[in-house]
């Protein structure tokens, strides 16, 4: 089963096959600065079970082994790449073609959540981020 998104003007999209690894909250700063909002929610896919379709990303190296892909055209955040997760493609949620089946499991750096933002979803919440994810042990591969 394929699985697509977009960005905002749907001139860059991305396709994957099989399962979510994970899916979370993510309440750091470099996310929350990066799409401007209070909180991003991801998911992270096999790498090899991911493909850009229409125009390629731009690439932004927002810091040493991170790599932010966003429309070259509308500039809409699509997902980002890291060392620290290698053989995974991490996306946001709000780009999949139907976001409302997104189901998050839990948060990661709950030490930065904006103090004004509430959120009562019971879901487990971690300091800084996670090597590998709870359901995940042995990461992507």
């Amino acid at each position: 089963m394929a699985t697509r998104g977009f960005c905002l003007c749907q001139k860059t999209s991305w396709v994957y096959r099989g399962a979510q690894t994970w899916a979370c909250y993510c309440h750091c700063d470099d996310c929350r600065r990066n799409c401007a909002a209070p909180v991003v929610a991801w998911f992270g896919v096999p790498i090899e079970n991911f493909e850009w379709t229409g125009d390629k990303p731009r690439t932004y190296e927002s810091s040493k082994g991170v790599f932010r892909h966003f429309c070259g055209t509308c500039g809409s955040p699509m997902g980002f790449e890291a060392d620290h997760y290698p053989g995974g493609m991490n996306l946001y949620a709000a780009s999949l073609e139907n976001p409302e089946n997104f189901k998050p499991t839990f948060h990661v750096n709950k030490q930065s959540k904006l103090p004004w933002l509430q959120m009562t979803d019971g879901l487990e919440a971690f300091e800084g981020t996670l090597l590998h994810t709870p359901n995940d042990p042995d990461g992507y591969s």
